[in-house]
């Protein structure tokens, strides 16, 4: 069938609409169709692969009308492998799609038109993520890369375009390795972390519960000496479904990640931003401008905000859940820096911190902090920390997301308890993708 695409939305598909089923429904719109690989404006000629109640899905087999912002993809995988998604479109548009974007989710989710511009933080769009976890196969022969789009097949991929250069030889070694005969059976994830000047690399290895100590070791050791650049390497093995026990240490375990405002020790299975060229830019959006008295990092990390931010308050107050990550937000925080092991549910949920005891009583009042930064994992803050963060009363609140969707949906209790944007930033981490980062400044 023929269709127009209206737009593009939030995991990389472009929107069209089905005929309706009859002649004498055509004054409605018909159903909801899902496209990948499309751009605004454009004729397809597609077939349908999936059809729902609410919705369905379609594959391009033509393009009949193309947009003048669809280019040739620089990958040879695109459109098979699923870590790519606007590779057809020049990287200008591609800022403009992920700008129209998020101003969509906050107007039909939190029912906020912005009345500030949207300043847009473009990348280099290639070569730019300092992190990649490969899927590694020994058997039937050996094969490395990513999954395919929409599925957990492994894609085998010699090259990416959008990791660093010296992540790129880490997976021209594994393929040498693999080609050699040196596969194994005790890995079947591969992630490598690079310096933000490209030039030292850790790698993590995750193992089946199965895996042997000794083999691990030995597999480790080869990788090590294919690649001199590798000044760490960690194996984990599957304890149970979800859970993760070390296994072996080679080398160090962690890395030194330089930025203009401090280095950062950031261990394996650490989180730390993935644009080795956006994260100063990124640390300026949320620290520059800012004082106090005293400032809260809720999801601090490894303290990437909170050291930034210890210049100008007398003390910060960081809270991370994940204890691999407060492992070294304990050692990169500042000597007027306080960090607290929780969740930030339970932590705001603490009588001291909201000024309220479980039953309602009033407690003594505990000042505000003049600052909240909040930068939550991709499900965003949840009701109950969004409205917790909303009676944590403090001055200025600095939201960091990776999802505008639940970005969308967390502004509404903060909104209904008297916030205003009046700032917003699109910093453009993950080019190529559907991904995006951006940065909401409130104040009341």
């Amino acid at each position: 069938m023929l269709l127009t695409i209206e737009k593009l939305v939030y995991g990389g598909d472009g929107l069209a609409r089905l005929p309706p089923p009859q002649p004498e429904e055509d004054r409605g719109r018909g159903k909801a169709v899902f496209v990948p690989f499309v751009l605004a404006g454009e004729k397809v000629e597609a077939a349908l692969t999936e059809q729902k109640s609410g919705f369905a899905r379609a594959a391009a087999q033509a393009i009949i009308e193309a947009s003048p912002h669809r280019v040739a993809a620089v990958c040879p995988y695109f459109g098979r492998c699923g870590g790519c998604h606007y590779q057809h479109a020049d990287y200008e548009h591609q800022l403009a799609i992920k700008t129209e974007i998020l101003r969509e989710n906050l107007r039909r989710i939190a029912r906020l038109e912005l009345s500030c511009a949207i300043k847009v933080h473009p990348s280099p769009p290639w070569n730019y993520r300092n992190r990649a976890r490969l899927q590694v196969r020994a058997r039937p022969e050996f094969a490395a890369g990513y999954f395919e789009l929409a599925s957990h097949r492994l894609l085998p991929v010699e090259e990416c375009p959008i990791s660093s250069p010296l992540i790129n030889r880490g997976i021209a070694a594994l393929w040498l390795m693999g080609r050699a005969g040196k596969a194994t059976e005790e890995v079947h994830e591969v992630e490598f972390f690079a310096n933000a000047e490209d030039t030292q690399l850790l790698v993590e290895l995750s193992c089946p519960p199965e895996a042997r100590r000794a083999a691990v070791r030995a597999w480790a050791e080869q990788l090590r000496a294919a690649l001199p650049e590798i000044v760490g390497l960690a194996a984990f093995r599957e304890s149970k479904p979800g859970a993760m026990e070390p296994l072996i240490t080679l080398g160090a375990a962690e890395l030194t990640y330089r930025t203009h405002a401090a280095s950062y020790r950031v261990g394996a299975g650490s989180f730390f931003q993935t644009n080795r060229h956006l994260v100063d830019e990124l640390v300026s959006i949320v620290s520059d401008g800012q004082s106090g008295d005293l400032a809260f990092d809720l999801y601090a990390g490894v303290g990437l905000f909170s050291t930034a931010l210890a210049c100008n308050f007398r003390h910060i107050v960081s809270v991370e859940s994940s204890q691999t990550a407060f492992s070294d937000l304990q050692y990169n925080r500042p000597s007027n820096g306080e960090a607290t092991l929780a969740a930030t549910e339970r932590y705001l949920h603490q009588p001291d911190v909201t000024g309220r005891a479980r039953n309602g009583a009033v407690l003594p009042q505990v000042p505000p902090p003049d600052l909240a930064v909040v930068d939550p994992p991709r499900a965003g803050l949840g009701e109950r920390v969004a409205r917790a963060l909303a009676g944590l009363g403090a001055a200025r609140v600095i939201y960091v997301s990776c999802d505008p969707a639940t970005l969308a949906r967390d502004m509404v209790p903060l909104l209904a308890a008297g916030y205003r944007v009046h700032g917003a930033d699109l910093v453009d981490m993950f080019p190529q993708t559907y991904h995006l980062e951006s940065v909401l400044h409130l104040e009341r």
